[in-house]
């Protein structure tokens, strides 16, 4: 039996998921959590073989899961689930360590059959997103100034970005300046905007 944990933080949507692995007649899912954080002391406690993991949920991103996962218990294998198809969410999920890259409106028998495959080694990416991911180009902000762009998305002034972050005010001023520049925004709450579409942030 194939061991499965699901990390998805709306219940239904859980639900639906285990019971439709459920009628696989190889697959078990083993482990259910609805936060980011519970993704790896679940994993290890269950023993999971492949780990489905939505991108957004409380207490950590199914990305950076994916990334705590992979360096925790290696041999276990990272299907990432989406609803949002974002170029730049495949593009981070791929660093992350995630071995399958899914939109959750595709059919059930689609994701039983990627669970198969990452275990047998293979990588399983929507092809859609994989063509759109191509054409956008990598991610043009640096890992600061991500950083930056997420710590003033809430509207903070540059002040208490750079108290938040151990930053001096230029400095933080300097990262918006090039985060903006880079996103073809407007300002910085356009930048957010425009870098949450893409997946950037």
């Amino acid at each position: 039996m194939i061991r499965v944990l699901l990390a998805e933080d709306q219940a239904m949507v859980r639900e639906a998921l285990a019971a439709l692995l459920g009628l696989e007649g190889d697959i078990e899912v083993v482990a259910q959590v609805a936060r980011g954080d519970e993704v790896v002391a679940a994993a290890v406690e269950h023993e999971v073989d492949v780990a489905l993991l939505d991108i957004e949920m409380p207490g950590m991103t199914g990305i950076e899961a994916a990334a705590l996962l992979r360096g925790s218990r290696p041999a276990t294998r990272i299907v990432v689930l989406t609803t949002f198809g974002r170029p730049g969410y495949l593009r981070r999920a791929m660093e992350s360590g995630a071995d399958a890259f899914l939109v959750k409106d595709a059919p059930a028998a689609q994701l039983a059959d990627a669970v198969r495959r990452v275990l047998r080694g293979e990588r399983v990416i929507d092809p859609i997103l994989a063509a759109a991911a191509l054409a956008e180009g990598a991610n043009p902000l640096t890992a600061r100034e991500r950083d930056v762009l997420e710590a003033a998305a809430d509207g903070s002034v540059n002040a208490d970005v750079a108290a938040r972050l151990h930053l001096s005010e230029g400095t933080v001023r300097n990262y918006l300046s090039m985060a903006i520049q880079k996103t073809g925004a407007r300002n910085r709450a356009e930048a957010v905007r425009i870098a949450r579409e893409k997946g950037w942030l």
